[in-house]
């Protein structure tokens, strides 16, 4: 999968690139990365990307013709088709759902890790396709958002992770938060093991790991519950329909 990421501490990224099982997907050409400075495309001496926001107000706003033209050459590198992902905490909630279809779509993606105050709207306006946002809160720049959002998106990719399964069995891919996980000792100063993970019983295991997926989500994300109780809701209502595409082609 080609990537390009537009960052002025473009540093920052090595720790993506040379670590963990996300650095390997890199050294076996799983995933292929270009990072690119604004800076090099700014049009002064001084290589200014950044200037007082119109109408006032603290701090500073990334030029858009650096941002602009650095998103053009990210386009020559990885490909015309690519989309581009703007980390901005007025972005929607990213989600695994955007994770995957990301990966289904096979397109390259281009982020934009702004700083400062932001980035000159008519370079959004402009060159950017989507805005996403990992949480309500805010950090220096968007290097760390970028970041966070290449190592989850990378361990999707086939091949990436040593079990291919394990991915199937984590935090939001159902919808679900993940059950609790134990491992040796079976007893540790006081609290043993659920006797049901060593009983042998595949069939009790599984479900009660997805009795206590429920019941964590429950307790702690109850907004999720309500967003998968629509979903299933939504596509019940297709095949009662004969709207899915599926339920159509069994019918003809």
């Amino acid at each position: 999968m080609k990537l390009a990421v537009i960052a002025l501490i473009p540093e920052m990224l090595t720790a993506v690139r040379n670590y963990g099982v996300i650095g390997r997907a890199f050294e076996r050409g799983l995933a292929e990365l270009t990072v690119i400075n604004p800076r090099d495309f700014a049009f002064d001496r001084h290589s200014t990307v950044d200037d007082r926001p119109y109408g006032g107000g603290p701090g500073m706003v990334l030029k858009a013709e650096p941002v602009i033209a650095a998103v053009d050459h990210a386009k020559e590198q990885v490909g015309e088709g690519a989309v581009v992902i703007h980390c901005s905490p007025r972005g929607v909630p990213l989600s695994q759902a955007h994770l995957s279809r990301w990966i289904a779509d096979g397109k390259p993606l281009i982020f934009l890790a702004s700083r400062y105050e932001g980035v000159d709207q008519r370079a959004i306006d402009l060159r950017v396709d989507e805005e996403v946002c990992v949480g309500d809160f805010v950090v220096s720049g968007g290097e760390l958002p970028v970041m966070m959002v290449l190592d989850a998106l990378i361990r999707l990719l086939p091949g990436v992770l040593g079990d291919e399964s394990s991915k199937n069995d984590e935090s939001f891919v159902d919808g679900l938060l993940e059950y609790p996980q134990y491992t040796r000792p079976e007893t540790v100063m006081n609290l043993s093991v659920p006797e049901v993970l060593v009983s042998g019983d595949h069939r009790k295991i599984a479900l009660w790991r997805q009795t206590q997926a429920r019941l964590v989500t429950e307790k702690r994300r109850p907004d999720l519950l309500a967003e998968r109780k629509k979903t299933v809701l939504e596509t019940d209502n297709r095949l009662e329909s004969g709207n899915d595409p599926k339920s159509r082609k069994f019918h003809e």
